[in-house]
């Protein structure tokens, strides 16, 4: 049976095979949730779902879209807010 703490759903259960022909149950942390829009609340896309350690060797570009705003607000509040910029400064 396993340990008190790999009881509870917090990891995934997955079974691997290993190279000596064995079926294992391996547990593992679960992936986060999906980054979300500041402004409306929509899912971010380009913004990939890993857990701290994957994005830290991730490099800058993969880690979020390189527009403005990028991995914060969604494309359609950056043009938003672009635009109501925009009218203002004239």
């Amino acid at each position: 049976m396993p340990e008190g703490a790999k009881r509870s759903r917090t990891f995934r259960r997955i079974r691997r095979k290993t190279p000596g022909g064995r079926n294992v149950l391996r547990y593992e942390k679960r992936k986060p949730k999906k980054a979300k829009c500041s402004s409306c609340g929509a899912g971010l896309a380009g913004v990939p779902r890993e857990r701290d350690f994957k994005m830290q060797n991730m490099g800058k570009t993969q880690k979020r879209p390189s527009r403005a705003y990028g991995g914060m607000l969604c494309s359609k509040c950056t043009k938003d807010l672009l635009k109501k910029k925009a009218r203002l400064s004239k």
